[in-house]
């Protein structure tokens, strides 16, 4: 495949689909308290929940918490188990919304609770692929989760488009006898709570970096020179791959003190125009109209006047 080729891809697909990322956020994103009358000396925790890999905030006034302990908290659908991470610190009050609180910790009743429940999702979800492949319906299960406190279980899955599910909940009903609610979410969701290998050779960054799913767009990967192929800027969820939007900041600050491509510089009595620019070797690179062709230290570089120059040398 040529350069020319590469540019005419449409990748617009790569982009995250907004009637899917509120998707993405309806099934698995535990639902905070009112935490303004939490006080300043309570410890705070980071929490994760197994079934979606998500985490969270949480208070807890009690004794001190280990890292790798389990507790109960109220998430969206109902009291569950989470694992605590570790403490954090706090200079201020920013963020206290987003703080919810800790029931208590887990007991070793809670813990047999949670392996039992975890054998227990294991067979669930082999039986409901294959009621959903019975019912031959166009959705890929992704993950099951019983909540410990009420009859109640979490069927989590992607699909393309919008699927006519209630003869397969009719079927879960009858099977379990207990509620059963299914949830669409997004490929994206999907990376962060299966886990698995990037093309860097570690772990998936929604799913080992940061649970926070932030928007990725193809501006980003244009802004960072990265050729616009599909192979090479996308993650195995089939979306632009997440370091692109870790990685723009650092990019966007450098150009601030780099001249673009096709700017004019004055440069040794010449106008040269900019070629090329690497921000993370900090080279640009210029040619002239003869044909010469010169690489600089992005240092070398001032603006004045809200034009480009050469920083005469001493």
């Amino acid at each position: 495949m040529d350069d020319m080729d590469i540019e005419e891809e449409d990748i617009s697909a790569l982009e995250d689909n907004p009637a899917e990322e509120a998707l993405d956020g309806a099934g698995i994103i535990v639902e905070s308290e009112d935490a303004g009358a939490l006080s300043p000396d309570t410890p705070v925790y980071r929490l994760r929940l197994f079934y979606s890999h998500e985490t969270f905030l949480a208070a807890y006034p009690g004794e001190p918490l280990s890292p790798g302990s389990m507790v109960v908290v109220p998430t969206r659908y109902g009291q569950d188990f989470a694992q605590v991470i570790g403490p954090i610190h706090r200079s201020g009050p920013q963020g206290l919304s987003e703080i919810t609180r800790i029931e208590r910790p887990a007991t070793a009743e809670d813990l047999e609770k949670s392996a039992a429940n975890s054998l227990q999702e294991k067979e669930a979800f082999s039986i409901c692929k294959e009621k959903i492949e019975a019912h031959k319906l166009e959705m890929k299960l992704v993950s099951v989760h019983y909540l410990p406190e009420e009859p109640k279980i979490l069927f989590f899955f992607t699909a393309e488009n919008r699927v006519d599910f209630r003869d397969l909940v009719k079927d879960l009903v009858g099977i379990f006898k207990s509620r059963i609610e299914l949830r669409q979410i997004g490929v994206r969701d999907e990376s962060r709570v299966v886990g698995g290998l990037g093309v860097c050779g570690r772990g998936y960054c929604c799913h080992a970096v940061s649970d926070k799913l932030k928007p990725v767009s193809i501006k980003m990967a244009k802004d960072q020179n990265l050729s616009l192929n599909s192979m090479k800027i996308s993650g195995p969820c089939g979306r632009l791959l997440c370091c692109l939007a870790y990685e723009h900041g650092f990019y966007s600050e450098q150009r601030r003190f780099i001249p673009q491509e096709g700017c004019k510089v004055n440069y040794d009595g010449t106008l040269w125009k900019v070629l090329e620019v690497n921000v993370v070797t900090g080279k640009v690179k210029l040619a002239a109209e003869d044909g010469r062709q010169v690489q600089l230290s992005a240092a070398s570089f001032e603006k004045v006047d809200n034009r480009w120059r050469v920083v005469e040398k001493a």
